[in-house]
């Protein structure tokens, strides 16, 4: 029997995840319909405009994203202390942008001058504090970035019905080795797909994102940003620098080419050495994350205490080796 999503999604083990929703019609989400030729190209750029915004509404950060054909990759990092940060009126006003909020909440975001009545003042809390929850969950996250695309796309079909297989599939990060050989990886699904030649190239994904702002000295503000060095304990981040990722990225990729396969380039040697990772067992990760780990990957000591938290009684297969 499946395990329910409060259970897979444990803020306790790590509050990083990644996270795949997949199309039921394939093809026909972002692809070339080859029977017709109609193009649905387009459609990418509502996903990624859509989990931009998004990431400026929830306490949620996006590390990274990938949009393919028939389905959806990113990587999120739940930040509950944020949300926890904002005052009552930011969080409502946060909802406003998604959702029309209760009748109460809005006469608390206009400040009207009659104030509320005692009972009226106890339900408002009550709601404040289930928008608060709804800010920092990652199924309300993907809820209104699936939902959004899914009404879109039936409507330019004229059709209805299930646009998605189900529910996202959600795999728990549970160390820096992880998330970065995840990040990698989804970085790289167009590489791997053979629909782009280069990371530049790479439409509708947050390394092309990330280069196009690195070459003019920033980082884009809508991506989890990376803080590694001097700044690395001075704000919330990934631990690599930037140039450093986007380096590890393009060498990975590099060893992608068909009479590369299997190899990794010397030059990602000291990246690896840092996160602690064998250079034969970075080639697997970054080519196979997917499918190597289920529920949740780690190293070995990060899997043991993830089952003995959660209770999980089947083994978690393939852990990375440090």
């Amino acid at each position: 029997m499946p395990m329910a999503r409060k259970h897979q999604i444990s803020l306790s083990d790590t509050a990083y995840y990644h996270c795949v929703s997949r199309c039921v019609r394939r093809a026909f989400l972002c692809g070339e319909d080859k029977l017709t030729g109609q193009s649905y190209e387009h459609r990418r750029s509502w996903v990624e405009d859509r989990l931009l915004f998004l990431s400026t509404v929830f306490t949620i950060d996006v590390c990274a994203y990938a949009v393919m054909s028939n389905h959806t990759h990113v990587v999120l990092h739940v930040n509950r202390e944020k949300a926890f940060g904002l005052t009552d009126i930011e969080i409502v006003k946060r909802w406003q942008k998604i959702h029309k909020s209760t009748l109460l909440a809005q006469r608390f975001t206009a400040k009207q001058s009659t104030p509320l009545t005692q009972a009226e003042q106890i339900t408002l809390n009550a709601t404040i504090a289930i928008y608060r929850q709804r800010l920092y969950d990652i199924s309300w996250f993907m809820r209104e970035l699936n939902e959004v695309i899914a009404r879109k796309a039936n409507t330019e079909d004229c059709c209805t019905g299930h646009f998605w297989e189900g529910r996202f599939k959600s795999q728990a990060l549970l160390d820096e080795q992880a998330l970065t050989a995840c990040m990698v990886y989804v970085d790289l699904n167009p590489i791997r797909a053979k629909i782009a030649d280069s990371l530049e190239m790479s439409e509708h994904t947050s390394i092309k994102r990330r280069i196009s702002h690195a070459e003019r000295g920033r980082q884009p503000k809508v991506l989890m940003p990376f803080v590694g060095g001097s700044q690395q304990h001075q704000s919330p981040g990934l631990a690599l620098n930037l140039l450093e990722y986007i380096q590890l990225v393009e060498l990975t990729g590099q060893s992608l080419a068909p009479n590369e396969r299997g190899s990794i380039a010397a030059d990602t040697t000291p990246i690896l050495t840092k996160l602690g990772i064998e250079k034969e067992q970075w080639q697997i990760l970054t080519q196979c994350f997917e499918s190597t780990f289920s529920v949740a990957a780690g190293t070995v000591d990060s899997i043991n205490r993830y089952r003995a938290h959660t209770k999980r009684k089947r083994e978690i297969p393939i852990q990375i080796s440090v």
